[in-house]
Protein backbone atom coordinates (compact mmCIF):
# COMPACT_ATOMS: atom_id res chain seq x y z
CA UNK A 1 0.00 0.00 0.00
CA UNK A 2 1.36 3.41 -0.96
CA UNK A 3 1.38 6.52 1.23
CA UNK A 4 -0.44 9.74 0.40
CA UNK A 5 2.08 12.50 -0.42
CA UNK A 6 0.33 15.22 1.57
CA UNK A 7 2.51 18.32 1.68
CA UNK A 8 5.47 16.64 -0.04
CA UNK A 9 6.96 18.85 -2.75
CA UNK A 10 10.18 16.89 -3.21
CA UNK A 11 10.18 14.22 -5.91
CA UNK A 12 13.00 12.36 -4.15
CA UNK A 13 11.13 12.27 -0.82
CA UNK A 14 7.93 11.23 -2.57
CA UNK A 15 9.61 8.31 -4.32
CA UNK A 16 11.80 7.28 -1.36
CA UNK A 17 8.80 7.25 1.01
CA UNK A 18 6.72 4.97 -1.24
CA UNK A 19 4.11 7.65 -1.91
CA UNK A 20 1.46 7.67 -4.59
CA UNK A 21 2.77 9.40 -7.71
CA UNK A 22 0.73 9.91 -10.84
CA UNK A 23 3.31 9.34 -13.57
CA UNK A 24 3.64 12.58 -15.51
CA UNK A 25 7.09 11.80 -16.85
CA UNK A 26 5.88 11.36 -20.42
CA UNK A 27 4.56 14.93 -20.34
CA UNK A 28 7.77 16.15 -18.71
CA UNK A 29 9.78 14.44 -21.45
CA UNK A 30 7.67 16.18 -24.08
CA UNK A 31 8.11 19.50 -22.30
CA UNK A 32 11.92 19.29 -22.02
CA UNK A 33 12.51 17.93 -25.53
CA UNK A 34 10.34 20.36 -27.48
CA UNK A 35 11.50 23.73 -26.20
CA UNK A 36 14.05 25.55 -24.13
CA UNK A 37 12.32 28.23 -22.04
CA UNK A 38 9.08 27.78 -20.17
CA UNK A 39 7.14 29.92 -17.77
CA UNK A 40 4.60 27.84 -15.87
CA UNK A 41 1.93 29.80 -14.07
CA UNK A 42 -0.64 27.74 -12.24
CA UNK A 43 -2.62 28.37 -9.05
CA UNK A 44 -1.11 27.72 -5.64
CA UNK A 45 -0.92 24.07 -4.55
CA UNK A 46 -1.05 22.84 -8.15
CA UNK A 47 2.22 20.91 -8.12
CA UNK A 48 4.65 23.46 -9.58
CA UNK A 49 7.29 22.81 -6.91
CA UNK A 50 6.95 19.06 -7.34
CA UNK A 51 7.33 19.47 -11.11
CA UNK A 52 10.48 21.56 -10.66
CA UNK A 53 11.85 19.01 -8.18
CA UNK A 54 11.11 16.17 -10.62
CA UNK A 55 12.90 18.00 -13.42
CA UNK A 56 15.89 18.68 -11.14
CA UNK A 57 16.25 14.97 -10.40
CA UNK A 58 15.76 14.06 -14.07
CA UNK A 59 18.45 16.41 -15.39
CA UNK A 60 20.80 15.42 -12.56
CA UNK A 61 20.47 11.83 -13.81
CA UNK A 62 19.06 10.27 -10.64
CA UNK A 63 17.75 7.22 -12.49
CA UNK A 64 16.79 5.11 -9.44
CA UNK A 65 14.09 7.65 -8.53
CA UNK A 66 12.42 7.00 -11.89
CA UNK A 67 12.26 3.21 -11.65
CA UNK A 68 8.95 1.97 -13.02
CA UNK A 69 7.97 5.31 -14.53
CA UNK A 70 7.50 5.96 -18.24
CA UNK A 71 10.69 7.98 -18.57
CA UNK A 72 12.90 5.22 -17.14
CA UNK A 73 13.26 3.64 -20.59
CA UNK A 74 12.86 6.85 -22.59
CA UNK A 75 15.67 9.03 -21.26
CA UNK A 76 19.40 9.08 -21.96
CA UNK A 77 20.69 8.45 -18.45
CA UNK A 78 24.30 8.69 -19.59
CA UNK A 79 23.85 12.45 -19.95
CA UNK A 80 23.73 14.62 -16.87
CA UNK A 81 23.25 18.35 -16.83
CA UNK A 82 24.40 20.79 -14.19
CA UNK A 83 21.24 22.08 -12.52
CA UNK A 84 20.92 25.51 -10.95
CA UNK A 85 17.84 25.47 -8.76
CA UNK A 86 16.52 28.62 -7.15
CA UNK A 87 13.55 28.34 -4.81
CA UNK A 88 12.84 31.84 -3.61
CA UNK A 89 10.62 30.69 -0.76
CA UNK A 90 13.66 29.07 0.88
CA UNK A 91 16.17 31.89 0.48
CA UNK A 92 15.64 33.93 3.65
CA UNK A 93 15.22 37.25 1.82
CA UNK A 94 12.78 38.60 4.41
CA UNK A 95 15.47 38.55 7.10
CA UNK A 96 18.57 39.51 5.08
CA UNK A 97 17.21 41.22 1.98
CA UNK A 98 16.75 39.85 -1.50
CA UNK A 99 20.10 40.99 -2.91
CA UNK A 100 22.03 39.32 -0.10
CA UNK A 101 19.90 36.15 -0.31
CA UNK A 102 20.61 35.86 -4.04
CA UNK A 103 24.33 36.40 -3.46
CA UNK A 104 24.38 33.66 -0.82
CA UNK A 105 22.56 31.24 -3.13
CA UNK A 106 24.88 32.04 -6.04
CA UNK A 107 27.95 31.44 -3.86
CA UNK A 108 26.49 28.18 -2.57
CA UNK A 109 25.86 26.96 -6.12
CA UNK A 110 29.32 28.09 -7.19
CA UNK A 111 30.87 26.12 -4.32
CA UNK A 112 28.84 23.04 -5.32
CA UNK A 113 30.37 23.19 -8.80
CA UNK A 114 33.89 24.07 -7.64
CA UNK A 115 33.79 27.64 -8.92
CA UNK A 116 35.00 30.81 -7.25
CA UNK A 117 33.01 33.84 -8.35
CA UNK A 118 35.22 36.81 -9.13
CA UNK A 119 32.66 39.41 -10.14
CA UNK A 120 30.95 41.90 -7.84
CA UNK A 121 27.18 41.98 -7.53
CA UNK A 122 24.49 39.36 -7.94
CA UNK A 123 23.79 40.17 -11.59
CA UNK A 124 27.41 39.77 -12.67
CA UNK A 125 27.86 36.72 -10.44
CA UNK A 126 24.79 35.06 -11.94
CA UNK A 127 26.11 35.54 -15.45
CA UNK A 128 29.59 34.37 -14.44
CA UNK A 129 28.17 31.29 -12.69
CA UNK A 130 26.16 30.20 -15.73
CA UNK A 131 29.11 30.75 -18.10
CA UNK A 132 31.65 28.99 -15.87
CA UNK A 133 29.43 25.98 -15.19
CA UNK A 134 28.56 25.73 -18.87
CA UNK A 135 32.25 25.71 -19.84
CA UNK A 136 33.16 23.09 -17.22
CA UNK A 137 30.10 20.84 -17.23
CA UNK A 138 28.02 21.49 -20.35
CA UNK A 139 24.54 22.82 -20.93
CA UNK A 140 23.11 24.34 -17.75
CA UNK A 141 19.54 23.70 -16.66
CA UNK A 142 18.07 26.59 -14.70
CA UNK A 143 15.01 25.91 -12.56
CA UNK A 144 13.34 28.73 -10.65
CA UNK A 145 10.54 28.09 -8.18
CA UNK A 146 8.45 30.72 -6.40
CA UNK A 147 9.87 33.33 -8.78
CA UNK A 148 7.52 36.08 -7.55
CA UNK A 149 7.46 35.36 -3.80
CA UNK A 150 9.86 38.22 -2.93
CA UNK A 151 7.28 40.59 -4.40
CA UNK A 152 4.10 38.95 -3.16
CA UNK A 153 5.34 38.82 0.43
CA UNK A 154 5.52 42.62 0.53
CA UNK A 155 2.27 43.68 -1.14
CA UNK A 156 0.81 45.14 2.03
CA UNK A 157 0.47 48.92 1.86
CA UNK A 158 3.07 49.46 4.59
CA UNK A 159 5.61 47.25 2.78
CA UNK A 160 4.98 48.35 -0.80
CA UNK A 161 8.39 50.04 -1.09
CA UNK A 162 10.10 46.71 -0.35
CA UNK A 163 7.95 45.05 -3.02
CA UNK A 164 9.09 47.66 -5.55
CA UNK A 165 12.74 47.23 -4.55
CA UNK A 166 12.47 43.46 -4.91
CA UNK A 167 10.78 43.88 -8.28
CA UNK A 168 13.77 45.90 -9.49
CA UNK A 169 16.23 43.33 -8.12
CA UNK A 170 14.36 40.46 -9.77
CA UNK A 171 14.13 42.37 -13.05
CA UNK A 172 17.93 42.70 -13.08
CA UNK A 173 18.42 39.09 -11.96
CA UNK A 174 16.13 37.67 -14.63
CA UNK A 175 17.54 40.14 -17.15
CA UNK A 176 20.75 38.10 -17.19
CA UNK A 177 18.86 35.35 -18.95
Amino acid sequence: MKNLPIGIQSFAKLRENNCIYVDKTKLIHQLVTTGSFYFLSRPRRFGKSLLVSTMRELFAGNKPLFDGLWIENNWDWSKKNPVLHFSFDAMGYIQIGLERAIEIRLNSLAETFGITLKQNGYKENFKELIEEISQKHGKVVLLIDEYDKPILDFLETSKMESAKENLDILREFYGVL
